[in-house]
């Protein structure tokens, strides 16, 4: 068992709707489009992001390290605990009793973290290292005004 010191600790998704209007159509991103006639709907942002609302945590990033997989720095991880994590998953992983966010690489009986932004290293196990898979980041929230 890992003895987890000096970390901010997850915190469990509610299962209480979490209620938004969604536009109907899209919003370019490249060149500007005419103007549809625009129709709403209520959402709920948590059956949106939420399968598992008693295994989903929400956890804040820190740290460049998945810049290339679109995890900043201060964005929200949605985490699922209940989700099998496979090969290429984006997954929370403890490791010497500490957090990392990695993709998992697991081809031909091999296990790997990697990092996704060239400047940070892959994590490869240790002899007698465990590494345990603590759950799959499903999206993230990112927040541009405070």
């Amino acid at each position: 068992m890992y003895s987890i010191q000096n970390l901010g600790k997850p915190i469990l998704a509610s299962s209480l709707p979490l209620e938004a209007i969604l536009i109907q159509g899209r919003v370019q991103a490249g060149f500007a489009s005419p103007a549809e006639d625009l129709g709403a709907q209520r959402i709920d942002l948590a059956k949106v992001l939420i399968k598992h609302s008693q295994a989903t945590y929400c956890w804040r990033a820190s740290g460049h390290s998945m810049t290339e997989a679109g995890i900043f720095d201060n964005d929200i991880m949605v985490i699922d605990r209940a989700i099998r994590p496979r090969h290429n998953h984006i997954v929370v992983a403890v490791i010497d009793g500490e957090f990392t966010v990695k993709q998992l690489y697991q081809r031909a009986g091999r296990m790997k973290l990697k990092a996704a932004n060239p400047t940070y290293p892959d994590i490869l196990p240790k002899d007698g290292q465990t590494i345990e898979i603590w759950g799959v980041v499903t999206s993230t929230i990112k927040q541009f005004v405070a």
